[in-house]
């Protein structure tokens, strides 16, 4: 009897070899192929990028938070970074159908609608269309996310920004002068509001401290939805609990911003200056921690509301044994 080739046994680890050999080899070519696609890419919206490094660097009160987005959506891929390496990328052809409609909508609204906030969504499309290209839906499962949310790196239009501003203004206005209202009665001052400019009375004396557009909080709601996305996805892991983290996010921003303006007019009572300039960008800066603080807080509380057996450390019960 002629004797059979003995057949090798596969083992997981020579499937986990198998997946890791999915991903090219980081060889130097692959690097300065790399590195010829983002130069090529930075230099086909090099006119975008450019304009929205220099709104946030001269808007920093406004859009700085758009230099931390990149850093947090990057820590996104690397939270990812097991699954992403499990996964086999993969040339996808219908990729190149939103690539090509990112270019296009993107030099359209250069040319014809210019505007900034349509740039950016169309280099977003660009980019969503060739990372889809060239690593595949499987890949895309997991880098989704963090393209996704580059989203809240980019500056509003306009006339959006007008439009909310001038609602938010009114809130910070409203909720201000019933805190200094309620403050007043037991200090001795009284508050009278017209529009958006809130009038401290003292004495004989008139303190006005007007709501400005620095003062709506626009800021602070646009950083708070960016801050929900990055502390649903790390802390909380209940589905309904990232929703309620994202649908709270304005409602928390706009209250403190009238907590910060209430602020700014019980330090007008010592020094008018304290409302104005750099004393003003000091004050509304430092009440960011406790803004931070309530909705990590809000955070923590959902987490307790419901707890699943996994975190109240219950081990499931023992399978009864048979043959």
């Amino acid at each position: 009897m002629a004797s059979s080739a003995a057949q090798p046994v596969r083992t997981p680890s020579d499937t986990s070899a198998r997946a890791e050999g999915a991903w090219p080899v980081a060889t130097p070519a692959f690097w300065a192929g790399l590195g010829l696609l983002v130069l090529v890419f930075g230099a086909l919206f090099y006119r975008w990028f450019y304009r929205q490094g220099e709104l946030s660097f001269d808007r920093l009160d406004d859009w700085g938070h758009a230099f931390v987005i990149p850093v947090i959506s990057g820590y996104f891929v690397w939270r990812n970074r097991d699954r992403l390496h499990e996964t086999a990328p993969c040339v996808f052809w219908p990729g190149l159908a939103p690539f090509l409609l990112g270019i296009w909508a993107y030099f359209f609204s250069v040319v014809v609608v210019r505007n900034h906030m349509a740039e950016g969504f169309s280099v977003l499309l660009a980019l969503f269309g060739l990372t889809l290209l060239l690593m595949g839906p499987g890949v895309m499962r997991w880098l989704f996310l963090p393209i996704g949310y580059l989203v809240f790196g980019i500056t509003l239009a306009e006339k959006i920004m007008i439009e909310i501003t001038f609602q938010l203004q009114l809130l910070a206005s409203e909720g201000a002068w019933v805190m200094l209202g309620a403050i007043g009665l037991f200090s001795g001052f009284d508050v009278d509001l017209q529009g958006n400019t809130l009038y401290i009375l003292r004495g004989g004396e008139t303190i006005p401290l007007n709501v400005a557009e620095a003062c709506s909080g626009m800021r602070m709601v646009v950083a708070f939805y960016a801050l929900s996305v990055w502390v649903a996805l790390t802390w909380n892991k209940e589905w309904w609990q990232r929703i309620a983290l994202f649908l709270l996010a304005g409602p928390v921003a706009v209250f403190m911003n009238m907590i910060r303006v209430a602020a700014l007019g019980i330090a007008s009572l010592f020094d008018a200056d304290l409302a104005t300039g750099q004393a003003h960008t000091l004050i509304g800066t430092l009440l960011l921690i406790p803004s931070l603080g309530l909705y990590l807080g809000i955070s923590w509380m959902l987490n307790r509301i419901i707890s699943s057996p996994d975190a109240d450390g219950a081990k499931p019960p023992a399978k009864g044994g048979g043959s």
